[in-house]
């Protein structure tokens, strides 16, 4: 069968999806996404199809396929177990010239949906003769080329800046967005705790800029920064702000943010995924857990608790039952626990510390809030590294 391949615009119109079952509930996503006005005609859905009702995004009639929820449709998808039901959907569809996508019999169908992937803006669709498992195979090999080899960059006169969260430390934890946009990046601005990894494998022409590096006090070294992003990216590049963890997780992405917001430079923020939860899962330790903590705070020990620069509100966590996560706080750990257990927080609630989170260096200790200063420095332990604080500490041993 010969195929004439087309690329549908759906924003705005309808898409009629006879059937409220696993497949719908499979292709429901890419239709939502191109914009369509989704209409499911079924007796039943699933729990994730109720979920899409609920939240507004598509409407659903309880009951079976009648040809007038066919009125206004551009496309059909039908997606159910009874053949002779999906070929009255079908033939009506034929007689209204709709275009009709069947599950269940493709021979049968006036339109297929193609194996796809997806890279930003490149989307490709393949079909092997009915094939199906051919045109996966394809496009799974297709997606591989395409993650792996640097594609054409459209440029204009002005560049862009994308701050990138890089994950806890292991290369394979930054996003896949993330790692689509490093790969084709003009620049790239790295902090400390970037994944080592991941600028190795960076093309040879990409300028490199290490913000540890950059001299002078934590807050001229910010605004150095600042201005390395708004000068490339007025020249013309595509700058990646590559940071550890989540560019607003104790980053300061707000503040570079806001620097390339006032020099008229786009700004698009892909969130990484942060130590604050990842490094103590790797550790076996859930940051919240039912019947044990239905809540968990995330704060900065940079600060000691008694310094007037603390923005902490170390005796209201103190009061709290849920779980504590400290970052950036193995300096100040003898100082907090000390606050913490002054102000009620009892001295053998678990507490661990984890270093390096994700990485080959990655060491654990269990303690409680009583000892785990001491046990801490007796151990050795160095930052980075994340303290948490909570019955949860050992719900999993």
């Amino acid at each position: 069968m010969s195929l004439y391949p087309l690329a549908l615009r759906l924003d705005g119109r309808k898409v009629l999806v006879v059937g409220g079952g696993s497949v719908t509930t499979r292709r429901i996503p890419a239709l939502l996404d191109a914009g369509a006005q989704v209409r499911i005609v079924s007796p039943v859905l699933t729990p994730a199809l109720h979920a899409h009702v609920e939240a507004g995004r598509l409407t659903w009639r309880e009951g079976r396929f009648d040809e007038s929820d066919l009125d206004g449709a551009w496309l059909v998808q039908v997606a159910v177990d009874d053949a002779e039901a999906a070929a009255r959907v079908s033939a009506a569809a034929e007689e209204r010239r709709i275009f009709c996508v069947r599950a269940d019999d493709r021979t049968a169908a006036t339109a297929w949906t193609p194996a796809v992937t997806r890279q930003g803006q490149i989307t490709v669709a393949v079909t092997d003769g009915g094939d199906r498992r051919n045109a996966m195979a394809l496009r799974d090999l297709i997606a591989a080329a395409l993650t792996n080899h640097e594609l054409p960059v459209a440029r204009t006169e002005q560049g862009q800046v994308f701050l990138v969260g890089s994950g806890p430390g292991d290369p394979e934890l930054i996003t896949v967005k993330g790692r689509r946009l490093l790969d084709r990046a003009d620049v790239v601005v790295a902090d400390r705790l970037v994944p080592g990894m991941l600028l190795d494998e960076l093309r040879p022409n990409v300028e490199l800029v290490d913000a540890a590096k950059i001299p002078y006090g934590p807050s001229v070294a910010q605004e150095e920064i600042n201005r390395i992003l708004v000068d490339r990216a007025l020249a013309g590049k595509f700058v990646v702000r590559l940071k550890g963890g989540d560019p607003y997780v104790f980053g300061r992405g707000g503040e570079e943010a806001l620097a390339c917001a006032k020099a008229g430079v786009p700004v698009t923020v892909v969130p990484g995924v942060t130590s604050s939860i990842a490094a103590p899962a790797l550790a076996g330790i859930p940051v919240t857990h039912r019947g044990v903590a239905h809540e968990f705070t995330v704060v900065s020990g940079h600060v000691p608790p008694e310094s007037d620069l603390s923005l902490v509100d170390w005796s209201a966590l103190a009061r709290l039952r849920g779980t504590l996560v400290i970052l950036m706080g193995l300096k100040n750990l003898p100082k907090i626990a000390d606050r913490l257990l002054a102000d009620g927080r009892a001295a053998d609630t678990p507490a661990a510390v984890v270093q390096e989170g994700s990485t080959t260096g990655q060491r654990v200790l269990r303690s409680t809030l009583g000892e785990v200063a001491a046990a801490t420095a007796a151990a050795g332990l160095r930052p980075p590294a994340v303290v948490v604080v909570g019955d949860v500490v050992p719900v999993l041993g």
